[in-house]
């Protein structure tokens, strides 16, 4: 073969690589550093799962950059939200991760919502959420009857509209009518934590997943009695902790139980990418988001910190966010009004 014959056969099998092989060639993320945006306090569940992923995430990133987390707490994980959105450079370099519960705000039309969650790029979520109604055992109520039949409320400390410290305790409070006093403000639950140690709240809407991990005291010293679950299914720890959803009169009553249910489960820990993300880079990190859920370091790790991880790939969650947009418009009027 010519010279000139094996330039062009040269050419042409370069021409004919996969982007892939390129990217592979040359790793995008090679030297750089990823920022993931916490839209809550520090010590609370969000921040200790990203802290537990930004640990073992990079070096199942081609290229290994390095992986930080900052706090960027403020309505409820609105603000962190909203900047993602409208601040956040298309990069790949910056991930979100707030309270999955305002995209059913949008939803809601809250005001202050600057973003629309069809156009973000996921990545997927290292657990789904189960909510419990935990108060203080001091109080002497440790069943749902017990507290639908009280006759003072029960001061639940809450982080914001969006979040499921607030959604699901209104909830609860329209649907089944159990007396509640929400102490709205708190950046994170780590301060709802504090706040309980010191007898300004005696109850909180948390994951059992969140709790578990950040709650050990109170739940080693017996200090906590969890009343309820708000979800479809009991959790495989809590057996025998009711569903609250069991204790509905009639049937709207049992949808807007499971609505809330669902929007603050599959979708409540999502870690996200501004629009705009190119695709060959949001597959990247989808692909190594799950490499690392599935690392035996991190599943070691996050055992020993009580952290559950019930993983959903980017896909997945994304199919989640847009059929909850889809909710059934009686529904959400019946939302707009409780939440409001």
């Amino acid at each position: 073969m010519s010279l000139l014959g094996r330039f062009l056969l040269l050419v042409s099998a370069f021409v004919a690589w996969p982007l892939s092989v390129l990217h592979a060639a040359a790793p995008y993320y090679e030297g750089k550093a990823i920022r993931i945006i916490v839209g809550t306090a520090p010590g609370g569940g969000y921040d200790t799962y990203t802290r537990l992923v930004a640990r073992h995430f990079g070096k199942h990133i081609p290229g290994n950059p390095i992986v930080i987390v900052d706090n960027m707490p403020g309505a409820g994980g609105l603000l962190s939200a909203n900047h993602m959105y409208r601040v956040a450079k298309p990069d790949g370099l910056t991930i979100g991760h707030f309270v999955g519960g305002q995209f059913l705000q949008q939803l809601l039309g809250r005001p202050g919502i600057e973003f629309d969650a069809r156009r973000f790029e996921y990545i997927g979520v290292p657990a789904q959420d189960n909510f419990v109604f935990t108060v203080a055992k001091s109080l002497g109520i440790d069943t749902m009857e017990k507290w639908m039949s009280a006759k003072a409320p029960i001061k639940f400390g809450a982080i914001a509209p969006g979040d499921g410290t607030f959604d699901i305790p209104k909830v609860i409070e329209a649907t089944l009518g159990v007396p509640i006093q929400i102490v709205t403000g708190y950046k994170g639950t780590a301060p709802i934590r504090l706040a309980f140690n010191s007898n300004e709240v005696a109850g909180l809407s948390n994951s059992w997943q969140s709790l578990k991990s950040t709650w050990t005291k109170e739940l080693e010293n017996n200090e906590i009695v969890l009343l309820a679950q708000m979800a479809t299914k009991a959790h495989v720890d809590l057996p025998k902790v009711p569903l609250a959803v069991n204790f509905a009169k009639n049937d709207e009553a049992r949808k807007l139980i499971v609505a809330v249910a669902q929007s603050h489960g599959a979708a409540v820990r999502p870690y996200l990418l501004p629009p705009g993300t190119p695709k060959h880079l949001v597959e990247t990190l989808r692909k190594s988001f799950m490499a690392a859920i599935r690392d035996p370091e991190l599943l070691a790790e996050a055992n020993r910190a009580r952290l559950e991880i019930n993983a959903a790939s980017g896909e997945d969650l994304e199919r989640n966010v847009k059929e909850l947009l889809l909710l059934d418009k009686p529904l959400v009027a019946r939302l707009k009004e409780i939440l409001k």
